[in-house]
């Protein structure tokens, strides 16, 4: 670990443990703690224009197919809950990403004449009633002007609740990409980061990232929102 890290871990050290900021409710004559919210960011212009046939939570396999996509597979996981820190069940979390070459499932993306016809670019997974999400991936790569990162957008009841990105915790890269610098402090950037570590006992090197997401408030059954 290099000085530059040390004094952002540090910093963050204080500033996770005060995250959760203390609210006082006069109704209720009670202190409540609100978890730190996961910052937006922009969705990009490579969201895919034209969705592909398979839309499921593993990425490595399209279809019926037996020929995986290249990469090192990750299994990203995580909760959602809101800024009270409640699981948010049925929820759409939707990823995408570029291939291993750095192209993605869009018409006007780069790298297309060597794209992984095999990497499903795009994916969907609903909330278990813990919260809980899950894909089946590959670890993101760079390319010209961007540190590697996934897309994400959570959907609930038909309404878009955030759509932010995921970079790699320790990547080099990451001080130079301009959406991670504008998305706010230390705090918002290491709000955006996971780890990518190799998953104990697998026998193929995969890898796990666990991220969790924390967004503001939901939409009840009225088709109003609530904190």
């Amino acid at each position: 670990m290099n000085a530059n890290d040390f004094g952002r871990r540090t910093f963050l050290m204080g500033s996770l443990a005060t995250a959760g900021a203390v609210l006082f409710s006069s109704r209720t004559n009670t202190f409540a703690a609100e978890l730190a919210k996961t910052p937006a960011v922009t969705e990009g212009p490579f969201y895919p224009d034209k969705l592909p046939l398979d839309t499921d939570n593993d990425l490595l396999i399209v279809n019926d197919s037996i020929t995986a996509a290249v990469g090192e597979v990750t299994h990203l996981m995580g909760i959602l809950k809101d800024a009270t820190g409640t699981p948010i069940g049925g929820a759409s979390i939707e990823i995408w990403q570029v291939d291993n070459g750095g192209a993605y499932i869009h018409s006007r993306t780069g790298n297309k004449a060597k794209q992984d016809k095999n990497f499903q670019g795009f994916g969907r997974c609903t909330t278990d009633r813990n919260g809980a999400y899950y894909f089946r991936t590959i670890k993101p790569v760079a390319y010209p002007g961007r540190a590697p990162h996934i897309h994400y957008k959570v959907k609930f009841k038909r309404k878009e609740l955030l759509t932010s990105q995921i970079l790699i915790a320790g990547e080099k890269q990451n001080d130079r990409d301009g959406i991670f610098r504008d998305a706010g402090g230390l705090l918002e950037q290491e709000l955006m980061l996971a780890e990518f570590k190799p998953m104990k006992d697998s026998k193929i090197g995969e890898l796990e990232a666990k991220f969790d997401i924390v967004v503001g408030k939901t939409p009840d059954d009225s088709g109003t929102s609530k904190k």
